[in-house]
């Protein structure tokens, strides 16, 4: 572990305190869609408390502009909010939420339709059937009054509203600058299982743990970690959350302990993974998606830029939101070193904390997201395995052995 000097020590003081009270509300910024007399603008649609859910996070990152598809999940994720109402009037309120979410469907199924790509048009209108008479059960359920069944339905609801709009997207949307085209990219979405085998838990020996990388928002730096994965690079090392996190400084960690769950830091003295091409760190740059803009910022924070309001696509809302360590205060510094962050938004609300803009969101788990609370100093990473998306990671460097 390196020494840390007087000013990096003050410098941590002021990160721990902005990391537990958060900075004052941000004004966020207009989301760039043609205008449409028949639907209000996405920023309404998805305006009010913070989105904790991780999977619709990734919903609401997805490159598209189809403003009747997110008419159909708008209500749909509000079921959530209506389900934490007792009684009565929670369920009242879910079926509000329903019959929104079903008239929203019929009135813009055609507009839903034209927006699929054309190489996923029999697929998205498949599942835009199967949305169809979801929604009249969970119409059922409602009007039945058994509360219980409704969430288990709404996510079966949303994982198909979440296809149908990743059905929209019918190629990777941007030019990734060419300083770094080289490098392994994820041009898309890939998922991984991460394998955890967990010491001194008599409730939790093991857990899987599921997550979604966003190469859409994060093309190097989710490739880079895909890459990594695919070289059994994480496969056999510890969680080291009491090592000092990259991403924070000593007093920061003291003062926030249990904030986060980080591993990467292989053994020996180097802090990253060495490519044995060059026998070099491999580093990569800091990459943000701003909110509004067709493709990220490199190498800079947001607040570098000036972009104070500016929200991210990615951001640190969710618990189990999965992002980059690097060096405190060199931008391009990341490697192998990752971190998920364990706090609600409440303490680190949207747009109003020092993380969204200064450190590079990737994923999220989606999957036992609850359970990282119960990993320590020492329980092993088994294994993680790409499960789906391998195909939109580009330039691979890993070599398959055997």
């Amino acid at each position: 572990m390196r020494s840390f000097s007087l000013k990096e020590c003050a410098i941590s003081v002021a990160l721990a305190a902005g990391l537990i009270i958060g900075m004052p509300s941000l004004d966020s910024s207009p989301m760039a869609y043609a205008a449409n007399p028949s639907f209000p603008d996405l920023s309404v649609l998805i305006s009010g408390p913070p989105i904790k859910d991780p999977g619709a996070l990734l919903r609401y990152a997805l490159p598209i502009d189809n403003k009747a598809i997110r008419e159909v999940q708008k209500p749909l994720e509000d079921i959530t909010e209506s389900l934490k109402v007792a009684g009565v009037r929670g369920l009242d309120s879910v079926e509000r939420n329903v019959k929104q979410a079903s008239r929203s469907l019929k009135q813009g199924k055609s507009l839903i339709i034209s927006g699929l790509a054309e190489s996923k048009k029999d697929h998205g209108v498949e599942l835009l059937d199967k949305l169809e008479i979801g929604m009249e059960e969970l119409q059922q359920i409602v009007e039945g009054r058994n509360r219980d069944a409704v969430a288990p339905k709404q996510k079966e609801l949303l994982k198909y509203v979440g296809d149908v709009e990743e059905d929209m997207v019918d190629s990777f949307p941007y030019e990734v600058p060419e300083e770094y085209r080289s490098m392994p990219l994820l041009k898309g979405r890939a998922a991984v299982d991460m394998k955890v085998k967990v010491k001194d838990n008599p409730n939790l020996e093991e857990c899987v743990f599921h997550i979604v990388l966003d190469g859409y928002n994060a093309p190097v730096t989710a490739g880079n970690f895909v890459d990594l994965v695919q070289r059994h690079f994480y496969d056999g090392m510890e969680i080291q959350r009491a090592k000092m996190p990259r991403i924070l400084n000593l007093l920061v960690f003291a003062a926030a302990d249990g904030f986060v769950v980080q591993t990467g830091d292989p053994e020996g003295p180097a802090e990253g993974f060495i490519d044995p091409s060059t026998e070099k760190t491999r580093t990569i740059p800091l990459e943000i998606m701003v909110d509004g803009e067709k493709a990220p910022v490199y190498g800079s924070t947001l607040e570098e830029l000036g972009l104070y309001k500016a929200q991210t696509k990615l951001p640190f809302n969710a618990f189990g939101t999965m992002a980059m360590a690097r060096e405190e205060f060199e931008n391009n510094s990341a490697s192998s070193q990752v971190f998920w962050l364990l706090k609600e938004s409440e303490l680190t609300p949207s747009n109003a904390n020092i993380l969204d803009g200064r450190y590079a969101v990737f994923g999220y788990v989606t999957e036992n997201e609850d359970f990282l609370a119960d990993l320590k100093v020492g329980d092993v990473i088994e294994s993680i395995q790409v499960v789906s998306g391998l195909e939109n990671l580009v330039n691979p460097s890993y070599k398959i052995a055997g």
